[in-house]
C-alpha cells in the first residue's frame, strides 16, 4: 500500500486531479479502474467527469506503450520513479500522444500535479521530461511497427499473449483492427426493462428488441429500474438462450444481474447462482429494483450445487474469463486477465448435469479467445444447435453455428455465444478432456 499524500488542489483542474487519482490508485493500489474512478470523480459536473474518464481510462489502457515513451525520451526506468511522478507522466503522455488537448496544458498540468503531491525535489525532473514528450512522443508513437504480435502489443499497449491469441484466432488484420476498437471508448447501450412500466428515451436497435442506444446512463431511470446499462453484445446472450414462458432456467454465474433480469421477463421461475455473499446481496437488490419477483437468488459455489436443484428447461453458463471483450470499458482488465478453460469446462459440465434431458444450455463468455470459446464448447461432446438462421450478422466467421460478436465490426462487446443440448441419454466420457489438451496460446505468462 503506498504511503497517504498531503495534496494541496487548488489552481488544478478538477478532471485532471480525477483522472490522476484514478490512475495512481489502479497502478500502486491494485484498485479497479471503475471503483477507483467512482471515489475520485464524485462531485464533478459532467463535463470534467466525462474529460476525466476519458484521461483516466486512456491512460491506464496505453500505460504499456505510454511507458515505452517515457523511458525512451526520459532516460530513467519507470519503474524507479515516485508513484506520483509516475501517474503525472502516464497521464501527460497520454495527453500528448492520444488526446487532443494541448501540449502546454498537458505538460504544465502533469508538473502541477507533481508540485501539489509535495514533492518539489522532482518538479524540475517532471518538467523536463514532459518537455521531451511533448516534442517527440508522437512521432516515436507513430514510427513503432507492428509486423508482428510482439510489436503490434507494444505500439497498442496490450500484453503479448492477447496479441498472439488475435494473431492466431483473426489473422493479422483483424486482430490489429479490433486492438486499435478496444482502445476507443465503447457505446453506451441501456436495456429496457419490460418488468417496469415507464418513460426511456435512447435510439432503438434493429436487431436487439430492447437495447438503446444513449449519449450516458438516465441514473432516475436506472433507479426507477427503468433501464438496466448492459451491452448489445450481452444482450444476444441473454436472447439467445431462447427462455420461454412456464419455463424454469438456472443462470450459473449470475451476479450482477444482467441476464438474469433479461430471462426473467419470459421464464416462470429463474435461479441464480451466485458464490459471493456480497455480489449475492447485490443481485437480490438489482432483481428488486428491476421487479424481477421471479427469481431465486442461491448464494452458493456453481460447482457444488445443492442436489435439488436440478431438471431445468434452460441452463445459461455465462462464466468467468478472460474478458478479452470488454477491454474498452474495463480499462485494467488487459493486465489482469487470465483465460480460465478448465473452470468454464466444468460449469458447462454442472449445467449438463442440472439441465432435464433434451433441454438447452447456453455458454457464452466475453472474451475473443478460441481456448475459451469453441474448444471449451467441442470438449463437453454436447450436441451442438446452430444459432446462425436466428443471427445471421453475429454468426462466427469460421464457424457459423456458433455468435461471435466483435467490438471492431459490430462495436459492441465481444461476446462468444453457443447453444447446446443434452441428449435424453447423456455421454459420460464427453467433458473429460483434460486440461492439457488445451492449446498454450491462450496462457497468460
Amino acid at each position: 500500500m503506498r504511503r497517504r499524500l498531503r495534496c494541496r488542489h487548488q489552481g488544478l483542474s478538477p478532471a485532471r486531479r480525477a483522472a490522476f487519482d484514478t490512475v495512481l490508485r489502479v497502478f500502486e493500489d491494485n484498485a479497479y479502474t471503475d471503483r477507483a474512478f467512482r471515489t475520485a470523480a464524485e462531485g464533478l459536473d459532467v463535463r470534467d467527469r466525462a474529460l476525466a474518464q476519458r484521461l483516466a481510462y486512456g491512460t491506464i489502457q496505453r500505460v504499456r506503450t505510454l511507458d515505452h515513451g517515457i523511458e525512451a525520451l526520459g532516460r530513467r526506468p519507470v519503474a524507479r520513479l515516485d508513484a506520483p511522478v509516475r501517474a503525472a507522466l502516464r497521464l501527460g503522455a497520454y495527453q500528448l500522444a492520444f488526446s487532443d488537448v494541448a501540449a502546454h496544458a498537458a505538460v504544465n498540468e502533469s508538473v502541477e500535479l507533481v508540485r501539489h503531491v509535495g514533492l518539489e525535489r522532482a518538479v524540475k525532473f517532471a518538467n523536463a521530461v514532459m518537455r521531451r514528450l511533448a516534442l517527440g512522443l508522437g512521432e516515436l508513437v507513430e514510427a513503432l511497427p507492428d509486423a508482428t504480435p510482439e510489436e503490434a502489443a507494444l505500439r497498442h499497449s496490450y500484453p503479448n499473449w492477447v496479441a498472439r491469441v488475435w494473431w492466431r484466432d483473426l489473422g493479422r488484420e483483424e486482430a490489429l483492427a479490433l486492438m486499435q476498437a478496444q482502445n476507443e471508448p465503447p457505446e453506451t447501450v441501456v436495456r429496457r426493462n419490460r418488468l417496469r412500466h415507464g418513460a426511456v428515451e435512447g435510439e432503438p436497435d434493429p436487431e436487439i428488441p430492447d437495447a438503446l442506444r444513449v449519449e450516458r446512463v438516465d441514473e432516475c431511470a436506472l433507479a426507477a429500474g427503468f433501464v438496466w446499462p448492459q451491452s448489445r453484445g450481452s444482450q444476444l446472450a441473454g436472447l439467445a438462450v431462447a427462455a420461454e414462458a412456464g419455463e424454469r432456467v438456472l443462470d450459473l454465474c449470475a451476479a450482477p444481474g444482467g441476464k438474469t433480469t433479461q430471462l426473467a421477463q419470459t421464464a416462470a421461475e429463474v435461479v441464480a447462482v451466485e458464490k459471493h455473499a456480497g455480489r449475492a446481496r447485490e443481485l437480490e437488490q438489482n432483481c428488486r429494483r428491476l421487479g424481477a419477483t421471479n427469481v431465486r437468488v442461491l448464494n452458493a459455489d456453481a460447482l457444488e450445487l445443492p442436489e435439488e436443484h436440478r431438471d431445468f428447461d434452460r441452463v445459461l453458463v455465462d462464466a468467468p474469463c478472460s474478458g478479452l471483450g470488454v477491454l474498452a470499458s474495463r480499462p485494467d482488465l488487459r493486465w489482469r486477465a487470465k483465460p480460465l478453460p478448465e473452470l468454464q469446462r466444468d460449469l458447462l459440465q454442472v449445467a449438463a448435469e442440472r439441465v432435464k434431458p433434451g433441454g438447452s444450455i447456453t455458454y457464452a463468455v466475453c472474451t475473443s479467445n478460441a481456448d475459451e470459446n469453441e474448444a471449451v464448447v467441442e470438449a463437453s461432446g454436447l450436441q451442438v444447435e446452430s444459432l446462425a438462421a436466428e443471427w445471421p450478422r453475429f454468426a462466427h466467421p469460421r464457424r457459423p453455428e456458433f455468435l461471435l460478436t466483435l467490438p471492431h465490426r459490430h462495436r459492441t462487446s465481444g461476446f462468444f455465444i453457443a447453444r447446446v443440448k443434452r441428449p435424453h441419454r447423456q455421454s459420460q466420457h464427453g467433458l473429460s478432456r483434460s486440461a492439457s489438451q488445451a492449446t498454450a496460446l491462450g496462457s497468460a505468462p
